[in-house]
């Protein structure tokens, strides 16, 4: 008996519900993919360091001497940091009564005198109640017991991501540890007439992606220590943090700088009221901020390691938010590095096809 051919139609019905369920699946599974995919991306950074420490040693001490390195730098880090964050804190706490009084009798005097608006006045005690009555309706803690409830559910969540969180770098490291044989095996598996081809865009891919990563890195650093600097310069209280968090905003164009600036005109207008000099020294430090980042650190460090325009930077960025929120935020220039190395190739192979060169048309455009 002949084996009859499979119709067309069943085929790709069963083409698609796999990929329907492959999909669904996968959606199910985000929860555990997503430690693979952090520990995939640690590795990605730390492997070239590792990749220099193992010519001298062996690849499992050169990692644990990487993660050494970086632990031991984490701790010095927030044994400095710790103790001067909290006091800006405490200050920032402290501001909260003087926030109310410049909001009652500069803000709501304005208003009531020049417009038809009669604004309420804000004490702590009511700002108080409103934060009790956001918590029982948002939140439902009628009562005490299900406010343990909620801590407790609330706990067993911070235990599961702290798993998590302890997953991670032991996934680092097996991804580490076998990094080259898991490449070769890529490798390994693409076509042989396109192996060279797709290996040197993968190359040119990884090249332009660390050093955006690497530059864009040692960029927000220095603005964040420029930032930080000018403000404590002037005397601004939070200047510290306002810096700090200015410095890792900036890996989203433009976000870094318009936090940092309103929220240092917001502090600088509680600590010295509506004082022009202050106010001015706090708009030149982010000028030369901007200064700095633009023409100074950008250039150096990044050059055109992306090779985008500001234009297509703004659109990246803005395409990312709306496709993915704050992630896609953080992940549009690297995106758009990777893709760009592949639109220049994918461009000069169009440049050398027949339809191209005017040799061949489209089968739409075909007179027949």
């Amino acid at each position: 008996m002949m084996n009859q051919p499979i119709d067309p139609f069943f085929r790709r019905l069963f083409i698609v519900v796999v990929l329907v369920v492959a999909l669904f699946l996968l959606y199910l599974m985000m929860p555990v993919i997503v430690p693979f995919v952090f520990a995939f991306m640690l590795a990605y950074l730390f492997n070239p360091l590792v990749k220099r420490l193992s010519k001298y040693l062996k690849r499992w001490v050169a990692i644990i001497i990487v993660y050494a390195t970086i632990t031991l730098g984490m701790a010095v880090l927030l044994w400095w940091l710790i103790p001067t964050l909290w006091n800006q804190l405490q200050a920032a706490w402290d501001y909260l009564p003087k926030m109310f009084n410049w909001y009652n009798q500069v803000v709501r005097e304005w208003f009531n005198s020049n417009t038809r608006l009669q604004l309420p006045v804000l004490e702590s005690k009511d700002f108080s109640e409103t934060l009790v009555e956001y918590m029982q309706t948002n939140y439902k803690f009628a009562d005490a017991s299900t406010m343990m409830s909620q801590i407790l559910t609330s706990s067993m969540n911070f235990i599961n991501n702290a798993g998590l969180i302890v997953l991670v770098p032991i996934l680092t490291f097996y991804f580490l540890f076998n990094w080259d044989q898991r490449l070769h095996t890529w490798k390994l598996a693409i076509p042989g007439p396109y192996c060279q081809q797709v290996t040197g865009i993968a190359k040119e891919c990884d090249q332009a992606l660390m050093a955006f990563i690497k530059g864009q890195l040692l960029v927000m650093v220095l603005l964040g220590a420029i930032y930080a600097i000018q403000l404590q310069l002037i005397g601004l209280e939070l200047g510290l943090i306002i810096g700090m968090v200015a410095g890792i905003a900036s890996f989203v164009p433009y976000l870094g700088f318009g936090i940092g600036f309103v929220a240092a005109i917001i502090a600088c207008l509680f600590q010295f009221g509506l004082d022009w000099t202050y106010l001015s020294l706090v708009v030149g430090a982010f000028l030369v901020g901007q200064a700095a980042e633009g023409y100074i650190l950008q250039p150096l460090l990044l050059g055109d390691k992306i090779g985008l325009s500001p234009l297509w930077v703004i659109f990246a960025v803005l395409a990312g938010a709306s496709l993915l929120g704050f992630v896609g935020m953080l992940i549009a220039l690297p995106v758009s590095a990777v893709l760009n190395v592949l639109f220049r190739h994918l461009y000069a192979y169009y440049r050398t096809t027949d339809f191209y060169k005017g040799r061949k048309q489209l089968l739409l455009f075909e007179k027949k």
